[in-house]
């Protein structure tokens, strides 16, 4: 049956090819059955469910604990404050109140309204938007750090001078490598154009992380009001400074952790679903794809695999929080006036991040196999590993310049959102911030909203590229047919990997 595949319908013309291969009816009998290796039909068991009970475990902590602390925050009013200026200096002046609630809130619907409207320009938009994205960050950089310097916030100032300055030399550094993924993107662009499920799939993760972000905000806020020494909540509970340090850590972990599931899921269900389909099926028009596949991936990511995803997100978000934990210890260095540790920590926070983002990067391919087949994490480490080496490193990695261009993106969301919550605090004034002691946590909370709302919008286009990229590591002769402008570019520029598919 799909030795002899009907035609999969024209391809859009995305760019003049650098090299055109032979009629297509030549590949066509190379084409494997999409099902081989159980592939979207993988066996009915539950891939590593340790992590599963952890995660279930992790999560009903958060949630019992919100409970307790928002219960007595509740009780107490939410210890005073409101919207805007007046509402501001109307709350408590010991700690966080109810006017910072407001605050997040507006960050994390800024988030939303953002993240869509990029999501919307990437839809639009290929090549522009990868050199619009980079120059209007850059810009944006340079405006950030011109202002804190104006307005004297000297560590925020030198901060966000060296973040312009690589901002800079990294749009001089990928700009030549923009060609192969505009059309990338274009290809992804016109799949997504014809399977609604993409949007629907990145909206709903969108609003799921929102929701996660507002319920993190409201525990946060709540677990400073009843813990914090000098509360009315203290003559009934022990309250220290220490208490509240470790139960923040662990509900920014649990919101890491979650946050990062979500993502994840919403990736695995694209992958697994519209744009695997189209790789191996072809077209819906083709007749061959099956019915509701994005519904069925959901399914397979949000239960038979979710311990696998789990696990891949726990060790992203463990290096995440060595990472802030070395941040900290830096700023504390600085602090006491200790500029050897205060280095010493920096160049270890930064090999940590440096870490993180190839284990994030990698991970993103391993979830596409466990979406593809249901592998276990480890299994699909080990042949994401094998795929890499067998295919190149450099063709998969080196050229995935659009998830550059979504994480600039979403950097940039954090960016205005952080600045967005160090206006409204200037603005409003509000009582608990007379000394200015909690601009920076607050600044901190709403460019982490903004970042994470992005990212989880944009991982649907980096599903489309990935999936792509994994298709043509398994399968090289099926992108012949169903892109040959993009098949053709990577040809040219990488042979290595379309190797064994025949080009006359």
């Amino acid at each position: 049956m799909y030795g002899q595949q009907p035609y999969p319908g024209p391809t859009p013309g995305y760019e003049p090819a650098y090299y055109v291969p032979p009629e297509q009816p030549l590949y066509r009998a190379d084409v494997k059955d999409p099902y081989e290796g159980g592939r979207f039909k993988p066996k009915k068991t539950i891939n590593d469910p340790i992590f599963l009970i952890l995660f279930i475990l992790q999560l009903l902590g958060f949630a019992a604990l919100s409970g307790v602390v928002l219960h007595t925050w509740i009780s107490q009013g939410g210890l005073g404050g409101g919207l805007g200026k007046e509402g501001g200096q109307s709350g408590t002046p010991i700690t966080l109140n109810r006017s910072t609630v407001y605050l997040l809130l507006l960050v994390s619907a800024a988030a939303v309204l953002l993240s869509a409207i990029y999501l919307m320009l990437t839809r639009a938009f290929t090549k522009l938007i990868m050199h619009i994205t980079l120059i209007l960050t850059i810009a944006l950089n340079i405006g950030i750090c011109t202002y804190y310097w104006v307005t004297k916030y000297w560590s925020a100032a030198i901060i966000f001078t060296v973040i312009a300055v690589l901002s800079i030399l990294s749009y001089f550094g990928f700009r030549s490598r923009i060609p192969l993924a505009s059309l990338l993107l274009q290809v992804v662009m016109d799949v997504s154009k014809h399977h609604t499920s993409v949007y629907a799939v990145a909206f709903g993760a969108l609003f799921v992380q929102a929701a996660l972000s507002v319920w993190f905000t409201f525990t946060v806020i709540a677990t400073y009001a009843k813990y914090t020494p000098g509360n009315p909540s203290c003559d009934t509970s022990s309250c220290s400074s220490g208490k509240v340090a470790g139960l923040i850590f662990f509900e920014t972990f649990s919101f890491l952790w979650s946050s990062q599931v979500t993502g994840n899921v919403a990736l695995a269900t694209l992958a697994g679903g519209p744009y695997g389909a189209w790789y191996y099926f072809g077209p819906r028009g083709g007749g061959d794809m099956p019915n509701h596949p994005t519904i069925s991936a959901f399914g397979r990511a949000s239960t038979l695999s979710l311990g696998s995803i789990a696990f891949g997100s726990l060790i992203v978000t463990l290096l995440d929080l060595l990472r802030m934990i070395l941040q900290a210890a830096q700023n504390n260095a600085n602090a006491d006036g200790h500029p050897l540790e205060a280095l010493l920590a920096c160049c270890a926070a930064c090999f940590v991040g440096c870490l993180e983002n190839l284990v994030e990067y990698f991970n993103r391919y391993a979830y596409i196999e466990i979406a593809l087949y249901g592998k276990p994490y480890i299994a699909a480490a080990k042949d994401t590993w094998r795929l890499f080496k067998d295919r190149g490193i450099d063709a998969l990695v080196n050229d995935s310049l659009v998830g550059m261009t979504l994480t600039w993106g979403a950097y940039a969301i954090g960016l205005m959102c952080s600045l967005f919550g160090y206006l409204y605090l200037r603005f409003t004034a509000p009582s608990y911030n007379n000394n200015g002691q909690y601009t920076a946590p607050v600044v901190l909370f709403s460019f982490f909203i903004g970042v994470v709302c992005s990212l989880t919008m944009s991982s649907a286009i980096e599903a489309g590229v990935s999936t792509i990229f994994v298709g043509l590591g398994e399968d090289p002769q099926v992108l012949a047919i169903r892109a040959p402008e993009l098949f053709s570019m990577i040809a040219i520029r990488y042979p290595h990997v379309t190797q064994g598919v025949p080009r006359g």
